[in-house]
């Protein structure tokens, strides 16, 4: 829901509350919080709260911020294999990824791969399987998650 906030001149989605956490006698935080079954909505004094492995959303903006992500979705490459001789996927091709970050990874039972939780930046894939290799380079991820489709091994 969003209202106007005429004490401030501006529209609001929400206020973390405030009208609930300052009423004397109100102990369970704000609704959201209190009311999430799976306590994915933390509220609290940050001194008190286990932040291990939270980031905050954009931080390359600066912003001093006191909420706090854990999971955060990272950019992805993936793709799937095929021999265009046989017309089939390719399953448990090798799969590498180098560039601004690295990893290996092998193809599954439809030929697919996918490399997650990436940074922004320009990486390259080497595919190899029965004496084949096939390498896709520049890849980049600085604006999106990219899907290579369909990948030729011949």
């Amino acid at each position: 829901k969003i209202f106007y906030n005429r004490g401030i001149s501006q529209a609001q989605k929400c206020t973390g509350c405030a009208h609930l956490l300052d009423r004397s006698g109100w102990t369970y935080g704000p609704r959201c919080a209190d009311n999430c079954p799976t306590e994915a909505i933390l509220f609290g004094e940050e001194s008190e709260l286990d932040l291990a492995g939270t980031e905050t959303y954009m931080p390359e903006y600066g912003l001093t911020t006191r909420v706090h992500y854990l999971s955060l979705p990272k950019r992805f490459i993936a793709g799937t294999v095929y021999d265009p001789s046989t017309k089939e996927v390719v399953v448990g091709a090798n799969v590498s990824l180098s560039g601004d970050g690295s990893g290996t990874t092998t193809t599954n039972g439809w030929g697919d791969f996918w490399f997650d939780k990436l940074g922004k930046g320009t990486f390259t894939v080497t595919v190899s399987a029965g004496g084949k290799t096939k390498t896709v380079s520049d890849i980049s991820t600085v604006d999106a998650d990219v899907n290579l489709d369909d990948i030729a091994l011949a």
